[in-house]
């Protein structure tokens, strides 16, 4: 038989490999180790059932192809057999395009209150909300980390880790399907302050990055650190607490700025501070490997400017549009509500067909 996907074999032996490394009790001793085998052990998994299916639909095809000079029934299979042949190799092929390996990660998503100023800060809080009822669609936990108020109930800046319920196969992961938010979020509606029902048009910017499971992961000098404490401080500037409980922790060599205030004391919020500085020092040399590599099974919907605008939600045509893959529909309530699925979806298979063309070429 022909073997056309040769680059499939070592695939199959590392999935043995990993098999025989899981079903060992002394690997399961180190959580971060088991984690990460767990997960390139799921992603392998589709692999070895692609390959598997299209071997079979291809043997079956040959066998019929032999016989029909002889068996007339097996001429008349044999179209059907070829087909479901030509299906399975698609899918294997697909598979064998090399996925992010961020996908199974779980997030930490960020929202920010941008041009426009109260009304901003409402559209933030309007997109948290709809995050938050996605997660909850798609079964995931949510746990609101950093939240700054605005004076009328929205957000001037929310931080939110988003996270899947036990193991979850790659293209099931919180990054692979949130990672394509970032951006600026545009929105057109009439705001609650405008007194002469006037359309404005104002933004928030969505920041996501992969949460780091393990500390060991990203390597953090202390020394490169500056730590300052201060008092939390609510809407409109007033001080919430008597004690110096808000940390604002710096890192250096990057200049990345992480403020916590949420929590009671000082040292939940510098814990707190400390995960968000290293998803965002992760994405950032993730980022800087991506970019000196020129990798492209890289998103190239993910590789846009943060800044660019890529979503529009037009409140009086009840309308949404992404810009990036031409996605427009005209039920913007019910994604606010969480029913956000196809306009990922739009970005996902965005980003699959780059990469598939990007492997061919």
């Amino acid at each position: 038989m022909t073997d056309p996907f040769d680059a499939a074999r070592p695939l199959l032996a590392e999935h043995a490999e990993i098999e025989a490394q899981l079903a060992d009790p002394a690997v399961h001793a180190d959580a971060a180790r088991a984690r990460t085998l767990g997960r390139r052990y799921a992603e392998l998994n589709q692999v070895v059932g692609a390959f598997r299916t299209w071997e079979q639909a291809d043997d079956d095809a040959t066998t019929a192809a032999e016989l029909a000079a002889e068996d007339a029934s097996f001429a008349d299979e044999l179209p059907a057999l070829r087909e479901a042949a030509a299906v399975a190799a698609e899918r294997l092929r697909r598979v064998l395009v090399p996925r992010d390996p961020d996908d199974g990660r779980d997030v930490i998503l960020e929202v920010k209150a941008g041009e426009g100023g109260e009304e901003s800060a409402l559209f933030a809080g309007d997109l948290l909300r709809m995050y938050l009822r996605y997660a909850e669609r798609r079964g995931w936990k949510t746990e609101v980390i950093e939240a700054t108020e605005s004076d009328l109930g929205g957000y001037k800046d929310v931080q939110v880790a988003i996270k899947s319920r036990g193991a979850a196969a790659p293209e099931d992961g919180v990054w692979a399907h949130l990672k394509y938010e970032g951006g600026v979020h545009r929105v057109q509606r009439v705001p609650v302050t405008e007194s002469q029902g006037r359309i404005h048009t104002s933004a928030a910017g969505v920041l996501v990055f992969p949460e780091v499971e393990d500390a060991g992961e990203v390597e953090i000098d202390q020394n490169d650190l500056r730590i300052d404490v201060y008092r939390s401080s609510g809407p409109g500037g007033q001080s919430v607490n008597t004690t110096d409980s808000a940390v604002r922790i710096t890192h250096v060599p990057s200049g990345i700025v992480v403020s916590m205030q949420n929590e009671k004391s000082q040292l939940q919020n510098r814990e707190q501070a400390m995960r968000v500085l290293r998803a965002r020092l992760l994405a950032a040399q993730q980022e800087e490997a991506a970019a000196a590599a020129n990798d492209l099974r890289r998103s190239q919907v993910r590789t846009v400017d943060r800044s660019e605008r890529i979503r529009t939600y037009n409140y009086p045509e009840n309308r949404i549009a992404d810009h990036r893959t031409g996605y427009k529909s005209y039920n913007l309530d019910q994604v606010l509500d969480g029913d956000l699925d196809p306009v990922i979806r739009s970005a996902i298979d965005a980003d699959e067909a780059a990469r598939l063309a990007a492997a061919g070429s």
